[in-house]
């Protein structure tokens, strides 16, 4: 008579299976380097490895993927493996299979198939036929090992993850099938499918389980496994999330979602309709100890998980997770945004090494300015895009309106959206004439009004300017100019106004000196216009010396610097940069009482009194 296979047996009867965390955290917390073959440690440091499988046996998983992620043909030719192909899938499988023994618990294994490492065409040279041999030599290693199921993980190619479905069909028609994907931050695959095709695609293509793994943290992995259990009600499912999305700090990628909110979640995935469980990049045996707690404390019989009804998917304007800090602001924090022009060249390792400075000081954002004084400069949103990957910090664009025609806003908006520049600060932009091209074309199509309202009401709902389906709504959040002291108030608040109707979400104002400027401004507004509904980020330009002063007063329209402070610069010397410095975080704690917090901008892009501006401003205010 032939035995019922385990996992089967599992998702028949109901049982929630749990699966293990991350490999590579473990091993890279154990001292193996990120670049090392880490499946080749079945055979080099198997007791490394078998340790690590013990640890989540008994944090409380029931299923234990082989150290196969990396171990296929493709993968394997990068470090000359080819040959070891053979001996280290099976060799992985037998680690697992001898922990679970020791351990004297029912333990399912799960043989690990990773993406092939390659691009697939029509995207890529590897053929389809060429990627499902491929994944066929791996999955016929694995099942003559014995492993009871195959999880295919972390695929980000529809096209890919088919062609590995149908290699395990071919290789064994009766061995159990996750497939999993992995999802970009707004909700689509890196090609640009959705959760409900992904879930309609791999049912077709003859998965057991539809699963989705890695992509961000627990609540991007919920949100995604309901849309993909509308579209397939009677299927199986599985959620593996990371430990939240990670974070590049002191130079090493970090996981902040702990293991108490790992254990939330569990029973929420699990209530949503998953039957496997189990944690991806950035999860420890913590995590899982965390699930199988909630688990076991919050249980629900079969029947009442049978009922679950797929949660209705209501249409949001935005399905991007909320910028970093468009989360601050909301959450009433104190912001600090600064100011960094682009290079007038080539060379960015100045920009990078400014932004890293402020960063670790504890800024929030770094304002990328564009073709400041209507000067040549880099494009601004290369920069943001560059400062964001390679110093670990958030930006937010200027993106003036002046010189854009309505096809290259637009056009302009989906690149950096693209590039996951999401925070826009919309100004009019200096005028040509004053610039190093005078003669250069000056002309717009839109005022900063206008553009506020195409993004609020076009681009974040899914359609240009024309009204024309853009495919998926953008999720910017946009940003408006004050002048604080205007030669005509009525006019500035009625502009003001005006933006905030448009739809802008936070204000950047100039630079002011004295925050009777502020209070009075916010005092008439509200008598004109009701309260401020939205948040302010206050202008700040630390004072450099006397003629620093001087300079800004008799030359800067809008600036207006009391006498007492001259007098303070005057008195300082030599130490007027220090002064500044104290100037300027006298005024911050005099602006957090009336917004929400600093604009600061540089002199001279003195960064490192940037920096010393920051570090006061984080203690004491």
């Amino acid at each position: 008579m032939k035995t019922m296979n385990k996992f089967r047996q599992c998702l028949e009867e109901g049982r929630i299976i749990l699966s293990d965390g991350a490999m590579g955290t473990l091993l890279h917390q154990k001292g193996v380097k990120i670049d090392e073959c880490f499946d080749l440690l079945n055979l080099t440091q198997p007791a490394m490895i078998a340790e690590i499988h013990r640890e989540y046996i008994e944090a409380g998983s029931n299923m234990i993927q082989t150290n196969t992620f990396g171990a296929n043909r493709y993968k394997l030719r990068r470090f000359s493996l080819e040959d070891k192909q053979v001996d280290i899938n099976q060799a992985a499988v037998d680690l697992v299979r001898r922990v679970a023994s020791a351990s004297f618990k029912d333990i399912i294994i799960a043989g690990d198939v990773g993406p092939l490492g390659v691009r697939l065409a029509p995207f890529g040279k590897v053929q389809l036929p060429d990627a499902r041999n491929a994944f066929r030599e791996q999955i016929q290693f694995l099942a003559e090992a014995g492993v009871d199921v195959l999880i295919i993980e972390t695929i980000t190619d529809l096209y890919e993850l088919k062609e590995a479905i149908f290699a395990a069909r071919e290789v064994t028609p009766d061995l159990p099938v996750i497939a999993s994907m992995t999802f970009t931050r707004d909700d689509i695959t890196l090609l640009g499918d959705s959760p409900r095709k992904v879930a309609l695609e791999v049912s077709k293509a003859g998965a057991d389980v539809i699963g989705v793994n890695c992509s961000g943290g627990p609540n991007q992995i919920l949100r995604i496994l309901k849309q993909m259990r509308q579209a397939a009600p009677d299927k199986h499912f599985s959620a593996m999330p990371n430990a939240g999305y990670p974070e590049n700090s002191g130079g090493r990628v970090m996981y902040f979602a702990g293991p108490d909110y790992f254990g939330e979640y569990a029973v929420k995935l699990r209530d949503a309709g998953a039957d496997v469980l189990g944690g991806c990049c950035g999860t420890t045996p913590q995590h899982i100890a965390a699930m199988r707690t909630a688990l076991d404390t919050h249980k629900i019989a079969r029947k009442d998980l049978n009922s679950i009804q797929p949660t209705p998917i209501e249409m949001e304007t935005e399905k991007y997770h909320p910028t970093r800090l468009a989360e601050s602001l909301n959450n009433g924090e104190f912001v600090v945004a600064v100011e960094m022009d682009p290079p007038r060249g080539l060379s960015v390792n100045r920009l990078i090494a400014g932004a890293s400075l402020l960063a670790e000081a504890g800024a929030n954002v770094i304002n990328v300015s564009d073709s400041p004084m209507a000067r040549m400069r880099m494009s601004p949103w290369a920069v943001c895009s560059l400062i964001q990957r390679k110093a670990g910090i958030e930006t937010l664009l200027h993106f003036p309106t002046r010189g854009r025609n309505l096809l290259r806003v637009q056009g302009d908006l989906l690149a950096a959206h693209m590039l996951d520049v999401r925070n826009v600060f919309i100004v009019m932009g200096d005028p040509t004439a004053i610039g190093d091209y005078p003669d250069a074309m000056d002309n717009y199509d839109l005022a900063p009004s206008g553009l506020i309202k195409l993004i609020h009401e076009g681009f974040n709902s899914g359609v240009d300017h024309a009204g024309m389906d853009i495919g998926q709504p953008t999720a910017f959040y946009v940003g408006c100019a004050l002048n604080l002291n205007p030669q005509d108030l009525q006019r500035e608040m009625k502009v003001l106004n005006r933006k905030i109707v448009c739809g802008a979400d936070f204000i950047m104002t100039q630079a002011i000196y004295d925050i009777q400027h502020l209070t009075k401004f916010l005092a008439n507004y509200e008598a004109a216009y009701g309260k401020l509904s939205i948040p302010m980020l206050v202008g700040v330009l630390p004072l450099a010396s006397i003629r620093h002063a001087q300079f800004l007063q008799n030359e800067l329209p809008g600036i207006t610097i009391p006498q007492d402070i001259f007098d303070r610069m005057e008195q300082a010397g030599e130490k007027g940069a220090s002064e500044g410095i104290t100037l300027a975080v006298e005024l911050a704690k005099q602006i957090k009482e009336y917004a929400q917090g600093i604009y600061l901008m540089p002199a001279f892009n003195r960064f490192d009194y940037a920096a010393q501006v920051i570090e006061q401003i984080k203690r004491d205010v």
